[in-house]
């Protein structure tokens, strides 16, 4: 897949009192992003209960270039940046555009799949593999 890109709708509660949005609704988005990715993969989180595996972050940074007002027109994207060849560990990257020309912030995360059962970070079965082969990967992409 060359690209995956959402349309985001901005919500009159997005906004804080500067009437731009919220500093939150940045990593909400992202989250909306790669959760939507997984289940349009058909990795849904129906799957992920009965697998019992879960994705979690530990690292989640976002760079704020632009302000975002309620009357723009965002989507947010997501590329693969770095992953273990058996996809246990991920890094993941949104950028956030306004109006169609604008980088308005850029969102990283850094995660891994965790057996839910058991508590503990695992190689998560073949479905994963499967479904970040078909992630759109990075300019800059690297395995670790």
């Amino acid at each position: 897949m060359q690209q995956y890109i959402l349309p985001v709708q901005i919500r009159w509660s997005d906004l804080d009192a500067n009437a731009h949005l919220r500093h939150s609704v940045y990593y909400d988005w992202g989250s909306y992003c790669r959760i939507a990715f997984l289940n349009e993969q058909g990795l849904s989180t129906t799957n992920m209960h009965e697998l019992h595996i879960g994705p979690i972050l530990f690292r989640e940074e976002a760079i704020f270039k632009k302000e975002i007002r309620q009357e723009d027109k965002v989507t947010i994207d997501l590329k693969l940046v770095k992953a273990r060849k058996d996809y246990s560990r991920f890094s993941i990257r949104h950028t956030i555009m306004k109006n169609n020309d604008t980088v308005a912030a850029v969102i990283t995360v850094e995660g891994a799949w965790m057996d839910t059962v058991k508590r503990k970070l695992c190689t998560p079965p073949a479905i994963v593999a499967t479904t970040y082969n078909a992630m759109p990967k990075s300019e800059d992409f690297e395995w670790i």
